[in-house]
């Protein structure tokens, strides 16, 4: 159902005559001009032949319209590679990469949140507290403690303090209860948690389960007449009679020890520890800097949650390893999210997910184009929304990009291209190792050729992206995650050659003639219906835009006796204005018969990640149950094709194949 991008080859054909035409007029006077040297002239007349047979002048074009771009990128993966080779050839760390930054201007401030700020200086002395007292009360190089509070300016001082210990930290969402949160501590093999006062009701809850691991409190400046959980230690008061002075007492570390345990979203089941090297947290940050061509005077507004990688690595990372001030704020607001923006002068600002079209629901304010942003670093900018948001809030430039927590799979779109998730070149994209292979895009398996490799997609073809594992280059090592059974799923062997591996995805992306990138969808986000593979990532989109932004999350299910999955798309609308009747008249016209939602779900609420992504674990185990919620539902009648109630009585005739699908 997937309609190719706005990339075709009208404009190509008609230069058609004019390539050949150029081409010929080449050749003749580079005869002529050649006319004493036999063998160039050969070579001349060779190579115009060559150009002016089949369709080699869409290669000309491509070329022709692409240049600049991948000159651009070069630029880009050259400077980022070498960087990346001396640091890892010199033993770069993040901690000794910080030591050079602080240094620099150390009255500086680091991280800002609302009213108050820390200084370079300030971030270093706490972290050298951090390392002294830990290493005092007894922790040792390679184990793990994990860190659960929300964000605030100590937040990455507090884990660059563990770091100096060698000790690793494992980040845990804040937003992580019972039997999850137990299951993270235990994953990762937590010796002790280090969490905030505003967690303390969390972790009373769960202290029976944990009565091995330490606990330590930390109370904010903000905070700190809140009292101490019983049977924890009060950090932030133990903090204050350890010296602040340079720690040196551990052995540095290695750029391709652990670092950081940073969880998976778990919006399809228990959260994996992924396992971030010291390697790994240069690259990612540093990869963007170049990108987004940053400089050390830029403040960077990053409302991302800390423990997740695009805050806590790409945004906080642009502080701890490049030099920026990094402006915070402890959850994500649309209605303030401008207004801090211009508070603080920030000159580039993140999204991730839903965000953006979160930030256009707010009503027009004096802040939306008042600003001095000047980028936008993400990734989620769905394209029916992209140049709406651009012209509503004067962004000069988006720096779209596409990457996972754990993988090596990298991409980037550095020129503004509306809905790219980024670009390869197509003169290089045999040898690149990146690759996009065929597969069934229900099951996710891969389809491979009669030798057992892996079979590549063509133009506009859907496949799933894999990244080529290399030990021996840090760009493109998989350092997988702390349950190896789990690292060796993500790995696919074979590829191209016997014994080469790559790294999974699991997104089916789309590429056009000019080596840009779309997203598709996530493997098993794809349904079957009437013979048909539906994009739920397309459908969301549409009925997004229709039903005036409101979240929206699309998937299929069973209906028994019938073949395949019907759509069904669960709608936030708490105020409960959806017009339905509007809603079907636009479906109809934006998309197939088979594409179209059988059944629409209500929601009171939207089910939401910490980093901006709609769940659909629960929606799709509940399907179109009438008895299994309070949610209203409808049902897309085949005659009338508007939406009517989804009654008990209609449930029950579906489920007993009485209604004809």
């Amino acid at each position: 159902m997937t309609e190719k991008p706005e990339v075709h080859f009208e404009e190509a054909e008609q230069q058609k005559g004019v390539i050949l035409t150029s081409t010929a007029a080449a050749c003749l006077l580079s005869i002529w001009i050649l006319r004493d040297v036999p063998l160039l002239m050969t070579l001349i007349v060779i190579l115009c032949i060559f150009l002016m047979t089949g369709d080699r002048y869409q290669w000309v074009y491509i070329w022709k319209k692409t240049f600049w771009r991948d000159m651009t990128g070069l630029r880009v993966l050259l400077i980022t590679m070498f960087t990346i080779w001396m640091w890892d050839r010199t033993g770069t760390t993040v901690v000794s990469r910080w030591e050079k930054v602080w240094k620099k201007e150390p009255n500086k401030r680091a991280f800002v949140m609302g009213d108050r700020a820390i200084t370079f200086r300030e971030g270093n002395e706490f972290s050298n507290r951090i390392a002294r007292y830990f290493k005092r009360q007894g922790f040792k190089t390679g184990e793990v403690i994990a860190l659960f509070m929300e964000t605030q300016p100590e937040y990455v001082f507090i884990w660059l303090g563990l770091a100096k210990l060698r000790v690793t930290t494992a980040l845990v969402s804040s937003n992580l209860r019972g039997a999850q949160l137990i299951h993270c501590l235990r994953i990762a093999g937590c010796k002790a948690v280090v969490f905030g006062d505003e967690m303390t009701d969390v972790i009373k809850s769960i202290q029976n389960e944990i009565p091995d691991i330490p606990l330590f409190q930390f109370n904010s400046p903000e905070r700190e007449s809140v009292a101490i959980l019983q049977d924890t230690i009060p950090l932030a008061t133990e903090l204050d009679e350890i010296s602040s002075e340079q720690f040196t007492d551990v052995e540095p570390a290695s750029t391709r020890d652990t670092l950081l345990y940073i969880y998976t979203s778990g919006t399809t089941g228990f959260p994996k520890a992924a396992i971030i090297t010291n390697i790994r947290y240069l690259l990612i940050p540093l990869g963007v800097h170049t990108s987004g061509r940053l400089t050390s005077s830029d403040i960077l507004y990053d409302p991302l949650p800390l423990h997740h990688t695009a805050g806590g690595v790409l945004g906080a990372g642009q502080c701890l390893i490049l030099g920026l001030t990094v402006v915070l704020r402890k959850k994500f607001s649309a209605t303030n999210y401008w207004n801090d923006i211009v508070k603080h002068g920030c000159t580039a600002t993140q999204y991730i997910g839903e965000i953006c079209r979160y930030l256009l629901t707010v009503p027009p304010g004096p802040n939306d184009k008042a600003h001095k942003v000047r980028i936008i670093i993400g990734n989620g900018l769905r394209p029916q929304i992209w140049k709406e948001f651009i012209e509503r809030f004067n962004i000069k430039r988006v720096l779209e990009f596409y990457g996972a927590t754990e993988g090596n799979s990298n991409l980037v779109n550095l020129d503004n291209k509306v809905g790219a998730i980024g670009f390869l070149s197509r003169l290089v994209a045999s040898i690149y190792p990146l690759c996009l292979v065929k597969c069934d895009e229900i099951s996710g398996e891969i389809l491979r050729d009669g030798n057992g490799r892996c079979i590549n997609c063509g133009p506009y073809e859907p496949g799933l992206l894999l990244g080529k594992i290399d030990p021996k280059k840090a760009i493109l090592t998989f350092a997988g995650y702390a349950d190896k059974t789990a690292s060796e799923k993500k790995m696919v062997r074979n590829v191209r050659v016997n014994g080469d591996c790559y790294f999974n995805t699991g997104d089916i992306l789309v590429m056009d003639h000019y080596g840009y990138f779309y997203f598709r969808d996530r493997t098993g986000d794809t349904y079957r219906w009437r013979g048909e593979n539906v994009s739920t990532a397309e459908v969301e989109g549409v009925i997004s835009s229709l039903a005036g932004l409101n979240d929206t999350i699309v998937y299929g299910v069973a209906i028994p006796n019938v073949e395949g999955k019907a759509g069904m798309a669960a709608i936030a609308d708490p105020e409960k204005k959806l017009d339905l009747e509007a809603l079907a008249k636009g479906l109809k016209a934006s998309l197939a018969a088979y594409a179209r939602p059988l059944f629409i779900r209500l929601l009171s609420e939207t089910p939401i990640t910490a980093t901006f992504k709609l769940k659909k674990r629960e929606l799709m185990e509940q399907g179109f149950d009438v008895n299994a919620h309070n949610d209203t539902m409808f049902f897309l009648d085949q005659k009338t094709g508007s939406y009517v109630p989804l009654t008990k009585q209609l449930y029950d005739d579906l489920i007993n194949g009485i209604v004809k699908l």
